[in-house]
């Protein structure tokens, strides 16, 4: 039985499915706990069932960002061609020019 709170952000894993997953919503007024697995998918747990389970601290995986296929690489290295801030009030211009 889970003799955990639980704490957003931070990574558990369940004994009985063993499945790793992180907290990332936790509302006591409504009762639920959501939870993110490795895989990417979302979980809700309320926290009766929480205490029922068999759950472990954990540390967050080395590449938790596998399921979203983000890696270093992904990010934004545009040129800046073909966008610039007139082209908000112009639906439809394209604009060769940096801003």
């Amino acid at each position: 039985m889970a003799r955990i709170s639980p704490e957003l952000h931070a990574w558990y894993q369940d004994v009985e499915e063993d499945a790793l997953f992180e907290v990332v919503a936790i509302d006591e007024d409504e009762d639920y706990i959501e939870v993110q697995y490795l895989n990417g998918e979302i979980g809700e747990f309320d926290f009766d069932v929480w205490k029922q389970m068999i759950i472990l601290p954990a540390e967050a995986p080395e590449d938790w960002s596998a399921p979203f296929e983000i890696s270093a690489g992904d990010e934004y290295a545009g040129d800046g061609a073909g966008f610039s801030l007139s082209s908000w009030d112009e639906p439809g211009t394209y604009s060769d020019s940096e801003p």
